[in-house]
């Protein structure tokens, strides 16, 4: 009988998130495929759902927007980060502060202990930095609550800022390929095992983001030197979108969400907080290294990167740039989130 309610229940997530979804992406929001489920996985998981992504097709998912943005790379932007790097580590620095900030301003109100308020804030990695919050004695269910509640709102603010500010308007996931399947059917196969390849990898290492970063290198390599032609059909992009916005949304559940309903203002006015700073970010790099406004935008926006790749691949913005900043921002979270845990309890 449980089997059963939850087929349902599945069944009923999945034709509401395909409603959503096209909807969505015929009003023109970039990344429609990844928002709408996020938003409908929210509904259904406060509602009692009690639905979650397996691991291994999160990891599935995140590997095909590896290869995804492997295809858009752009070898220059190495050379472009060498000669702006003052530049980019001010900003990715200022981000950092910004995140400590937000995380100190929650703090100070008591409603939420030093170090959860700290690791809450972090602005990158949302599974990592769960992870890690709970080995360092922060409250890993606020944590969570609040990383997920970023992310959500980083997709939101992006694709809402990239549709009415930049006029970025929904394309259709690897709709420029001209070639029937048939023909691209060898390719396609090679990149599929790249997918898989990397997504095992992923889960091997254990790396922070792993899934996106071990089949980027790994198929920017191969496509590098001629082995590989990236082949990736739309409905296999639209299935990856989907599975991680439903992992996200389904992450609220009710519980969690009562739990933290006390601190929710506050949380919501930090979160709020941390992306007006991310876009002060934004244009001190417009100003210092001549980026694009979208692109700037994207590269500070604070992490979700998964879904700020989506977003910027489905637009004008250099995605090569947009990675390689939130890269070099999500290592540093990575190495300073302990310390800067510390500091804020030092503050209060």
């Amino acid at each position: 009988m449980t089997s059963l309610k939850s087929l349902q229940l599945w069944l009923a997530v999945i034709v509401v998130s395909g409603i959503v979804s096209v909807l969505l992406h015929l009003a023109g929001f970039p990344a429609s495929f990844l928002v709408g489920p996020m938003l409908v996985g929210m509904v259904f998981s406060v509602r009692g759902a009690k639905l979650h992504v397996p691991r291994p097709y999160l990891i599935g998912s995140q590997a095909v927007v590896g290869v995804l943005v492997a295809s858009s790379l752009d070898p220059s932007v190495l050379v472009a980060l060498s000669n702006d790097w003052a530049a980019i580590s001010l900003v990715v620095a200022t981000t950092v502060a910004a995140s400590t900030f937000a995380g100190w301003m929650i703090a100070r109100t008591g409603l939420l202990p030093g170090t959860t308020a700290a690791w809450g804030c972090s602005p990158g990695a949302a599974t990592g930095m769960v992870a890690m919050a709970e080995a360092f004695g922060a409250d890993p269910r606020l944590v969570a609550f609040m990383q997920f509640l970023r992310v959500t709102m980083v997709m939101v603010v992006a694709t809402l800022v990239s549709r009415f500010i930049f006029d970025v308007t929904a394309t259709q996931p690897g709709a420029e390929e001209v070639q029937s399947f048939t023909d691209q059917l060898p390719d396609f196969l090679k990149t599929l095992g790249v997918i898989v390849i990397g997504a095992i990898g992923a889960r091997v290492l254990r790396v922070p983001s792993g899934a996106v970063f071990v089949p980027l290198i790994c198929t920017g390599l191969l496509q590098g030197f001629g082995f590989l032609t990236i082949v990736l059909p739309p409905w296999l992009l639209i299935i990856a979108f989907a599975l991680i916005g439903l992992w996200v949304g389904l992450r609220f559940t009710q519980e969690t969400v009562l739990y933290a309903l006390r601190a929710l203002p506050i949380m919501l006015v930090g979160t709020l907080a941390l992306i007006a700073l991310c876009g002060l970010s934004a244009v001190m790099l417009v100003w210092l290294v001549d980026a694009d406004p979208l692109t700037a935008f994207l590269a500070t926006v604070p992490g979700a990167l998964e879904a700020v790749a989506i977003i910027a691949v489905s637009s004008n913005a250099d995605i090569s740039f947009v990675l390689a900043l939130q890269t070099v921002r999500l290592f540093v979270v990575i190495v300073t989130g302990p310390l800067l845990a510390k500091m804020i309890c030092k503050m209060l």
